[in-house]
């Protein structure tokens, strides 16, 4: 049996197209893939589970921190997150076990989509080390990922900017069906991103987004009360603005856009996470908006993430504003320029050492 190495990208998350139940449709996600901060892990068969730390990630540009860790390395709680979805795993394959070797992790419940991306390349890994099909769609929902939002198991299938359907109102009211009992919405659109685009990623040092039971109970009332006119004024710009920027490659016009749909979403969230944007990403997104080489910038997800759509030209001076943007927020983080990922996962045998 092959030793086997998956490796899988962040994503950037936009927002949702209609969080209303007046609508037919619920959510209906869109986002892209970015290659860098990454997931890769390393398994083979075993007997049982074992898990264990083996490398380390690149170090990004840090403020304000002196000799700052990078937020790849892999930290004692996603060990644990990547051993549980290993179980779950080998259960779901009904194989005996996995030993799975951690290079780089996604830094977790900051905005990036760690839990998918981290749950799919371990399935993907254990399903292949016993020369099985990834068929990480399929197993998606059984570890509890693809409940809402399509992007992250888009991303890791094929990468690129994705929207996805979202899933039926009738089914998903205020609260999703148990684990495993949904499918991951299917791909409404995907196009590649421009070679030259790049985002400008912030993370400052700050409180973990929502995840978990907050998260579930932060949706379900945004839900309830969320003002289905503002879906509508979603839905033009996505077919009006986000579609036609990143099929003409049009960055300036694709950060606008883009910008405006997270201002929207946010405007649904508002009582959930004390503003538009949660603290302090409101005055980093201001600093970063005001920016000549950020086309748009917002929070990914629940952040703290904060992007910034800018191209290569304009690079060096898009990570300065990032710098200057934590230093006038007067917090510390880091930032780095990330492009665009427009492949799925990696998935390759690697030789017994």
């Amino acid at each position: 049996m092959p030793r086997v190495s998956v490796a899988a990208g962040a994503r950037l998350h936009f927002g949702f197209q209609n969080l209303s139940l007046a609508h037919e449709r619920l959510y209906g996600a869109l986002g892209v893939g970015i290659d860098d901060p990454a997931v890769e892990v390393i398994a083979e068969p075993a007997e049982d589970v074992s898990v264990e730390m083996d490398g380390h990630g690149a170090e990004p540009r840090s403020h304000g921190v002196a000799d700052a860790p990078t937020p790849d390395t892999p930290t004692p709680d996603a060990l644990a997150d990547i051993r549980r979805y290993a179980s779950d795993a080998c259960s779901l394959l009904d194989v005996p076990g996995v030993s799975i070797d951690v290079r780089t992790t996604i830094p977790r419940h900051v905005g990036l989509g760690s839990g998918t991306q981290l749950a799919l390349a371990t399935v993907a890994a254990v399903a292949r080390s016993y020369d099985g099909e990834p068929a990480v769609r399929d197993h998606a929902p059984r570890l509890g990922r693809g409940g809402r939002s399509g992007v992250g198991v888009a991303a890791f299938e094929d990468g690129g900017f994705v929207l996805d359907v979202g899933h039926p109102t009738s089914r998903f009211t205020t609260h999703r069906p148990e684990t495993g009992e949904w499918t991951v919405p299917a791909v409404a659109a995907r196009h590649p991103i421009p070679d030259d685009w790049r985002f400008l990623l912030v993370l400052p040092d700050a409180e973990p987004g929502r995840n978990g039971d907050d998260e579930d109970r932060s949706i379900r009332a945004a839900v309830e009360r969320a003002d289905p006119d503002v879906a509508d004024r979603i839905a033009g710009i996505v077919t009006r603005r986000v579609l036609p920027a990143i099929v003409e490659g049009r960055v300036d016009a694709f950060g606008e856009a883009v910008a405006d749909v997270g201002r929207l979403n946010g405007a649904w969230y508002a009582d959930e996470q004390g503003g538009v944007y949660r603290p302090p990403v409101g005055g980093i997104v201001a600093s970063l908006s005001d920016a000549p080489a950020i086309y748009g910038a917002g929070q990914s997800s629940w952040g703290p993430a904060v992007y910034g759509v800018t191209d290569a030209t304009h690079a060096a001076a898009a990570l300065e504003a990032g710098e200057a943007a934590l230093e006038a927020a007067g917090v510390d983080g880091t930032v780095r320029i990330v492009a665009g990922r427009n492949q799925g996962a990696r998935i390759e045998a690697r030789r017994n050492r």
